[in-house]
């Protein structure tokens, strides 16, 4: 078939059409890596291969427009691909080429969730919902956890900014629980209530 027209849509962006009526939609580095121009003409071996090339090649652009916009996780971009409809396979191929170029990285980023969610006031135990959440492989999370501030302090200045009434059960109970909903263990708990003098069955 013989490629008539090569319409440009946006800087990046191409549609290519062809003698009989279809159109495929690429990128500049296609069509000059491929030395294409209007007239050439494409055996259907090769029209199936700049197709394959073309969303490939596009899928690629969204992934580094995407990762532009803030860090990821590999999983989330491949999450991210397929729901703006790009196939399994170049989902895959797109995360993996953002590894390879240094652009997505699991270890780096989960350090950084772990950070960030301490910072926030979370305990370890949310912090791994976050981690789950974020799509960071379980064999990471013992490295990014190393990373954890100490919490006790936390925990103490809480406590003391809740507590109206040291004496009150329930209010102590429910400050506590408040606590363990952040992901603190009921053991860290106990040991800044101990700190304080406050004493908390549970």
């Amino acid at each position: 078939m013989k490629l008539v027209e090569i319409k440009q849509t946006s800087p990046e962006r191409f549609t290519l059409v062809f003698d009989d009526g279809s159109s495929i939609k690429s990128s500049l580095g296609v069509i000059t890596e491929r030395f294409l121009h209007s007239g050439k003409e494409l055996s259907e071996a090769e029209y199936s291969e700049l197709c394959s090339e073309s969303t490939l090649a596009l899928a690629k652009a969204r992934a580094l427009r995407i990762i532009n916009t803030r860090p990821m996780s590999r999983k989330e971009m491949y999450d991210r691909l397929i729901t703006k409809g790009e196939t399994p396979d170049n989902a895959e191929l797109c995360a993996d080429w953002l590894c390879e170029m240094g652009l997505i990285n699991d270890r780096s980023y989960a350090g950084s969730v772990v950070r960030h969610y301490a910072a926030k006031g979370y305990g370890q135990a949310r912090i791994k919902q976050e981690l789950r959440r974020h799509g960071i492989s379980r064999e990471l999370w013992d490295e990014a956890l190393e990373q954890l501030p100490e919490q006790d302090e936390y925990i103490e200045r809480f406590l003391r900014s809740r507590l109206n009434d040291p004496e009150d059960r329930a209010q102590v109970k429910k400050v506590s629980d408040a606590l363990f909903r952040r992901g603190y263990s009921w053991e860290q708990i106990k040991h800044a209530l101990n700190n304080l003098k406050f004493q908390e069955d549970y």
